[in-house]
C-alpha cells in the first residue's frame, strides 16, 4: 500500500460532523480497507468480560507467503472498552458495540479514516450518550416524580428512591437513574393492569 493509494482510499470515506470535528464510521473505514486490501483480515478477540464490561482488541492487515508459510503483516490494532448499563443500546449490544469501536479504532491506526478523528462516530456518539445520562435530571422531571410518588403512595417514596439510588435528594437523581426508575415504574403499572384485570376475571365467574 501506497501512501497515494491510501490518500485515495481515505477520499471515498463519508464523515460526519460531530461538534465541529470529522468522524467516519466504522462501516466506512471497512470499505476503505476492503478497498486497499480485498484478501486482507480483520480478527477481534475478546480480552474480558467481567461484571457488565467488555473488553475488546482488534488487528487488521494482510497476508504474505514466506517459506510456503502464510504470514500476517498487520498494520494496525485497536482496543475498546464498553459497560452493558451505559446506555440502553449497550443493554443489549454492548459486546457488538465493543467489537465496532475496536475494529474502528485498528483502521484507524492503519491511517484508515486518518483525515478524521481516530475516534469512529459510533464512538463519539456513544461518548455522548454515556455524558447526557449522566446529566441530572430537570426540575420538571423532578415534580414528573413526586407526582408518581403522589400518586401511588404505598409503592414509592422519596426517600426509597434516593436510598435506591445512593443520591440525598432527588434533584440528584441523573437521567440514567430517571431512565431505571421510569421503566420500573411502567413494569409496575403492567403488573397492576394484569392484577385488575384478572380481579374482574373472577368477578365475572
Amino acid at each position: 500500500m501506497t501512501f497515494e493509494e491510501l490518500k485515495k482510499a481515505n477520499a471515498e470515506i463519508q464523515t460526519t460532523d460531530i461538534k465541529g470535528k470529522d468522524y467516519a464510521e466504522v462501516n466506512q473505514r471497512i470499505k476503505a480497507f476492503r478497498m486497499l486490501f480485498p484478501d486482507g483480515f480483520i480478527k477481534s478477540e475478546i480480552v474480558s468480560i467481567e461484571n457488565g464490561i467488555c473488553v475488546m482488541k482488534a488487528r487488521v492487515g494482510y497476508y504474505v507467503v514466506q517459506s510456503d508459510r502464510l504470514m500476517e503483516v498487520i498494520i494496525g490494532e485497536g482496543s475498546a472498552y464498553e459497560k452493558e448499563d451505559s446506555s440502553f443500546i449497550n443493554k443489549t449490544s454492548y459486546i457488538e458495540n465493543c467489537e465496532t469501536s475496536a475494529v474502528g479504532r485498528a483502521l484507524g491506526m492503519a491511517g484508515i479514516g486518518m483525515d478524521a478523528e481516530i475516534a469512529s462516530v459510533e464512538e463519539q456518539q456513544n461518548a455522548m450518550l454515556n455524558q447526557a445520562l449522566n446529566e441530572k435530571i430537570t426540575e420538571t422531571q423532578v415534580k414528573s416524580i413526586r407526582l408518581t410518588i403522589k400518586e401511588h403512595p404505598e409503592e414509592y417514596t422519596e426517600s426509597g428512591i434516593c436510598n435506591h439510588f445512593k443520591v440525598e435528594k432527588l434533584e440528584d437523581l441523573t437521567i440514567a437513574n430517571l431512565q431505571t426508575f421510569l421503566k420500573r415504574v411502567n413494569a409496575d403499572e403492567d403488573r397492576r393492569s394484569k392484577e385488575d384485570a384478572s380481579k374482574g376475571s373472577k368477578k365475572s365467574t
